[in-house]
């Protein structure tokens, strides 16, 4: 699977934008601010509905602008699918596939598979549990269309029993109609946690050889899924924590709640790791995402870094470099030194300057 072209309209500071981009390594290089990460930014939203920086679509779009384009050309098992993704200030983002509307997310994911990785990836070990769910429900999401549905039920479910419990703090007599949300709780909430924990089972078995390999065999890594509430004793929490939540005005247990722990050596590097275990692990984490992706699509995603590169010594940069080769990859940094250094094979480049990209170079 690879990207053929990129079209950008009014989305952030490009104002009209063509990208034909190469099938293998495809560098952005140019100043801070000039619009590199814009453009990993709107593929992958092209593709997952969402912003990895988590933006809203009235922020995407360029000011001045009512509505912004992304429109993008994807070759997969030799069908090319073209890809339109319409932001509007005021309505909610709409979509299509080789011109058919795309009523529901779940119908676009799937058809392109990618990997983000930005230098805020490397602090998503010693961040809050809120960034390593995220990681979850990002990959998940890409891989299993039934999760996405469950997790949008979930996440609908949980504002809707906040709302309630807010509305009981008022008026108590309204309690006894929180086991109509309870039950569609425990329903999504369940498959979630079940999902969550397959995935992380299966991310073990390929993070300790990736992980190994950056530490020259001096750290064994585990990760472990450490959910709320266990799918047996869901049901048994939430109504033993009924009182509380309705004195917190939101719901106190469920999937919203779980969290990774993240052990090398036996010790829990969340807390007591250094910046360097911890920017190993995040890159671990990382590669061994694309190693999943392969095994469940049976062909390689394509993989975003943007200006990771900078923030990683050199052996992590040669070890990451060696690990893309055969891979679609659109890489952001201010400069080719790092790749000219490890004699990186570079497919072609681009320079970025001010929302505007001049004079692709291929490179033999």
């Amino acid at each position: 699977m690879y990207i053929e072209t990129v079209q950008l309209k009014n989305y952030r500071n490009y104002q009209d934008l063509e990208l034909s981009l190469d099938q293998g390594t495809n560098i952005f290089y140019g100043d801070n601010a000039q619009g590199k990460t814009n453009i990993l930014e709107s593929i992958y939203l092209c593709g997952t509905t969402k912003s990895h920086r988590g933006s809203k679509d009235r922020e995407i779009i360029r000011f001045g602008e009512e509505e912004a384009h992304i429109r993008m050309k994807v070759m997969k098992d030799g069908i090319s699918y073209k890809i339109d993704m319409h932001l509007r200030k005021n309505k909610s983002k709409g979509a299509a596939v080789n011109g058919l509307p795309v009523r529901k997310a779940r119908e676009l994911f799937g058809i392109v598979n990618l990997v983000f990785f930005s230098p805020e990836d490397l602090n998503i070990i010693k961040n809050g549990p809120g960034e390593r769910r995220r990681f979850l429900d990002l990959e998940l999401c890409q891989l299993d269309k039934i999760y996405l549905t469950d997790l949008a039920g979930y996440n609908h479910i949980v504002n809707q029993r906040n709302k309630l419990l807010r509305d009981i703090y008022i008026n108590p007599g309204l309690k006894d109609t929180l086991d109509v949300w309870d039950v569609q709780l425990l329903r999504y909430g369940k498959k979630i946690i079940e999902k969550r924990r397959e995935f992380v089972e299966e991310l073990n078995s390929v993070i300790s050889e990736i992980h190994r390999n950056l530490t020259g065999g001096e750290e064994i890594p585990e990760v472990i899924y450490e959910p709320s509430a266990e799918p047996e004793s869901f049901e048994e929490i939430l109504e033993r924590n009924r009182d509380k939540d309705i004195r917190l005005k939101m719901t106190s247990a469920g999937p919203h709640r779980d969290d990774l722990c993240f052990m090398v050596n036996g010790v829990d590097i969340r807390r007591y790791g250094s910046q360097g275990q911890q920017r190993t692990a995040a890159l671990s984490l990382k590669l061994s995402e694309i190693y999943l992706v392969k095994k469940k699509i049976k062909d390689t995603p394509i993989l975003l870094l943007d200006d990771v590169l900078s923030e990683l010594d050199g052996n992590r940069q040669t070890y990451l470099l060696d690990s893309i080769h055969d891979i679609q990859t659109l890489i952001t940094c201010t400069g080719l030194d790092d790749f000219v250094s490890h004699q990186f094979h570079i497919n072609k480049v681009f320079r970025v300057i001010k929302g505007e990209v001049f004079n692709p170079v291929h490179k033999t």
